[in-house]
């Protein structure tokens, strides 16, 4: 899904993306047989190598791909669907102190961009766009475009329907803040007319 990328060996050889996805897989496997420690070794030297820090305890479907991908974090109890795309700088982090499911759970064909939070045991269904420097706390309906902080809604639910691959998650609709600062123009307009 990189326009840049020129061959498979380039994506092999010079993505960092593919180089963290590929020792994560090595950790995964180590971690689900019990070797724990020699699982988040793994992890820290790809962190190290990558810029990219994924626990080992994640669970990570086929077709995951991190595109720029310095700063991404992704924690321990989180779940990725097939086909999700991650862009640089974004977190999936975990908000209780407590053991037990603290990260969130990514649906089919998500796409969250740049520095983009996703916070907390919630779920972002299948298709959920989630644009550049959101922050979603809140679980999210499949085929939804979220934005802003928090993250809310835009274009209605469905608006993401389509199997189009949206860069950056980015939205062609405006803003829910936006929306709101030109309601209250066009009433501050009236009432002066008044």
């Amino acid at each position: 899904r990189d326009p840049a990328a020129r061959s498979l060996f380039e994506v092999c050889l010079l993505y960092a993306g593919f180089h963290a996805v590929f020792y994560h897989r090595v950790a995964h496997g180590l971690w689900r047989r019990r070797w724990r420690f020699l699982g988040r070794l793994i992890s820290v030297i790809s962190r190290f190598l990558t810029g990219i820090e994924i626990h080992p305890g994640a669970v990570i479907g086929s077709g995951f791909f991190i595109d720029h991908g310095f700063g991404v974090v992704i924690g321990e109890t989180t779940k990725i669907g097939c086909n999700v795309t991650l862009y640089q700088g974004v977190t999936l982090g975990g908000t209780a102190q407590k053991p037990g499911k603290r990260h969130p759970t990514l649906g089919n064909h998500v796409i969250v961009g740049a520095g983009a939070k996703v916070l907390g045991p919630i779920t972002l269904g299948d298709r959920v766009r989630v644009g550049s420097n959101a922050v979603v706390v809140k679980d999210v309906a499949s085929d939804t475009t979220v934005v802003g902080i928090p993250a809310k809604p835009i274009g209605g639910r469905g608006a993401s329907k389509s199997d189009a691959f949206v860069a950056y998650g980015t939205a062609r609709d405006a803003d829910p803040a936006e929306y709101a600062v030109a309601a209250m123009s066009e009433k501050i307009d009236n009432l002066q007319v008044r």
